[in-house]
């Protein structure tokens, strides 16, 4: 008879294991079986004509919403789908996105939300992982002809309310919806989250008040998952979800439309989260919390924020797509500026962190691989069992069997149980909120016939994060512009590199590696700025 195999151990020194035991005492009841629809329901019967949707002069109470979306779930049953399907949503930042989302969940669907701006490749490729052939949305003429695979029905057709909901019992643990992030391979990585996961992340929230009072800002598009924090975060918890009537965000009105519409929290790139401190800091006075993240932070632009607001206030956040939006925060009620470390925190309720090397949990002050558990974890990634197996692990903590989630990126404690991010293992980073690895824009730049060889990193000239490729080619019909075109049509417009620069050879260090550093050295620092604004590209913009 075999015998089953040996579960690996985390050990660590005394004071280790007492410091993680310390930090992850976050569990706290709530209803973890409960669906989406659900939790929403006992929003609609608390409060059925409190606002729980507005965008400019438009309102939608709880129990308009929940009628509308009833229809239109009611609809999409009619037509044939079957619960348990994927569904593509391509719906403007609107009521009517919030109603299709709800209608999705509704009938025990799962919402596959993409942009009508990406590449046909791109989409065939999310479309076959997920096995999706429905598709909700209002740009139906369009969609319909490039979806040929798809049935594709108008939202705005189909909005009719009904009194009941479909009969369709969804628990905590299906699926909810699936984001696609930036994968190395060339492929971009399917992630689901279960409804557990979204009711972890916004109910009992312990880094920002939700409740019935609070009017969460939507500003993030919905194909980034900040926006799971943003509408559920209001919908599940009574609020208001107030909604960004444009897709790029104007500094100058930002702040009249925040307070025109009295929004209580609001979530900002870190990118754009220094915009506005440097051109339009009174935007956010009369906001109550202001969640950062998603970048490494610039503490000038953190300090002069505290002295503008002051503390309590501002809530330093960091999560992967894996873990839903958010895994740990940091309430920034002071800064040591004197060694230049901004904490990510300590972890979110329902949620447990682990700083691993090897095999062994970090004391305070050692470096390693932060490693996530807890109701936010996706299941692994859709059509990848080998990259599900390598980042989703099991192992022994204290006793206790946890199932892992190896985040690639570096951190280690403070004596306090504050984790703080010290950059990550391979080449994936986050410009304006989006996640990228460098090897998806890499692949497909080699794929292009006259490039020899290629390099991508990040630039930080002129105070921004951009892209930017350094390309060996003979052909001399290889120009940067041909080369951007060539990914235009392969990848969304964020990973399209600002600047391409054609080179004779890239230079090695020393271990053999390509020397970004000396490129960005040679090329870049006297490369004039692109013909467009340089500034950071907000949350929700478009190119």
């Amino acid at each position: 008879m075999l015998e089953r195999p040996t579960r690996i151990r985390l050990t660590g020194t005394d004071e280790a294991l007492a410091l993680h035991r310390r930090i992850n005492r976050t569990a706290d009841a709530y209803p973890r079986d409960a669906s989406v629809p659900a939790l929403f329901a006992e929003s609609v019967a608390r409060a059925p004509d409190a606002p729980a949707v507005a965008q400019g002069g438009r309102t939608y109470t709880y129990r308009e919403l929940d009628l509308l979306s009833n229809g239109l779930a009611r609809r999409l049953l009619a037509e044939g789908f079957a619960p348990g399907a994927a569904v593509g949503v391509c719906v403007a930042r609107s009521p009517e996105l919030i109603v299709t989302l709800l209608a999705v969940l509704k009938c025990g669907g799962v919402y596959l939300p993409f942009d009508a701006g990406w590449p046909d490749e791109r989409l065939r490729t999310l479309f076959t992982d997920a096995d999706c052939r429905w598709v909700l949305t209002d740009r139906h003429d369009l969609l319909s002809r490039r979806l040929d695979h798809c049935q594709v029905l108008s939202v705005e057709a189909e909005l009719t309310p009904y009194a009941f909901a479909p009969a369709i019992q969804v628990t905590g643990d299906q699926l909810a919806y699936i984001n696609f992030t930036s994968g190395s391979t060339g492929r971009p990585k399917g992630v689901p989250i279960r409804h557990r996961g979204i009711a972890r992340l916004v109910l009992g929230a312990r880094f920002a008040p939700l409740d019935a009072h609070s009017r969460l800002l939507q500003l993030a598009p919905v194909t980034f998952d900040a926006a799971t924090f943003e509408i559920w975060g209001a919908l599940l918890n009574g609020g208001t979800c107030v909604l960004y009537p444009e897709g790029l965000v104007r500094l100058s009105r930002l702040g009249r439309f925040l307070h025109e519409h009295g929004v209580t929290v609001v979530f900002l790139t870190t990118a754009l989260f220094n915009a506005v401190i440097d051109e339009a800091p009174d935007a956010l006075a009369g906001t109550r919390t202001v969640l950062m993240g998603g970048e490494l932070h610039s503490m000038p632009h953190v300090a002069a924020a505290l002295r503008a607001y002051g503390p309590g206030r501002l809530v330093h956040v960091y999560g992967p797509t894996e873990a839903t939006t958010f895994a740990t925060h940091h309430p920034v009620d002071h800064l040591d500026e004197g060694s230049g470390l901004l904490p990510i925190g300590r972890p979110i309720q329902n949620t447990r962190l682990y700083v691993v090397d090897g095999d062994t949990l970090c004391e305070p002050g050692r470096t390693g691989e932060i490693w996530l558990a807890g109701d936010g974890l996706s299941p692994g990634y859709l059509g990848d069992p080998r990259l599900t197996a390598d980042r989703f692990v099991e192992r022994v903590i204290d006793g206790t069997a946890e199932r892992l989630y190896r985040t690639g990126d570096h951190g280690s404690l403070l004596p306090d149980g504050s984790l703080v991010f010290q950059g990550r293992e391979d080449d994936q980073v986050k410009i304006n909120g989006f996640r990228v690895e460098l090897g998806e824009v890499a692949h497909h730049l080699d794929r292009h016939p006259g490039v020899r060889r290629s390099h991508v990193t990040v630039s930080t000239a002129r105070g921004e994060k951009a892209l930017v490729a350094f390309v060996v080619t003979d052909d001399p019909a290889v120009t940067p512009l041909a080369l951007r075109h060539h990914l235009r049509t392969r990848l969304p417009a964020y990973l399209v590199p600002a600047r391409i620069h054609l080179c004779e050879a890239l230079p090695l260090t020393a271990t053999g590696k390509v020397d970004g550093r000396a490129l960005l050295t040679a090329y870049d620092s006297h490369t004039p700025p692109p013909a467009t604004p340089a500034a950071p590209r907000p949350v929700g913009s478009r190119d």
